[in-house]
């Protein structure tokens, strides 16, 4: 599935799945215990909102024994940060062409 912004904005609008994807980006690969821990809701809530980040390509997990690892996949953010910068191109554009308008109305 590619990953668009849409898919990547609906996934990380949710606080508690973005806390999740923040936690692993700066702290590495975790447990879902450990996740759970300082995510604050239910294993179940956590491992639904780890299945979502997963499905966007957030996430990878790695199986060792009977415990799951996941670490971030910050890469798969590349087209919110290919949005972001049409969007900053578009409105820098705009505002000089703002800043131009207001030059002549001031002469």
């Amino acid at each position: 599935m590619p990953r668009t912004p849409d898919l990547l904005f609906r996934t990380l609008a949710d606080p508690t799945r973005r806390a999740i994807f923040e936690g692993l980006c700066r702290h590495g690969e975790q447990t879902v215990g450990a996740l759970t821990t300082k995510a604050g809701v239910s294993q179940p809530a956590v491992s639904k909102h780890l299945g979502v980040l997963k499905q966007a390509g957030l996430v990878r997990e790695r199986h060792e024994g009977r415990q799951t690892h996941y670490r971030a996949q910050p890469k798969a953010l590349s087209p919110l940060l290919d949005w972001t910068s049409r969007m900053a191109a578009f409105w820098e554009s705009r505002f000089d062409e703002l800043e131009k308008l207001l030059n002549r109305m001031d002469q």
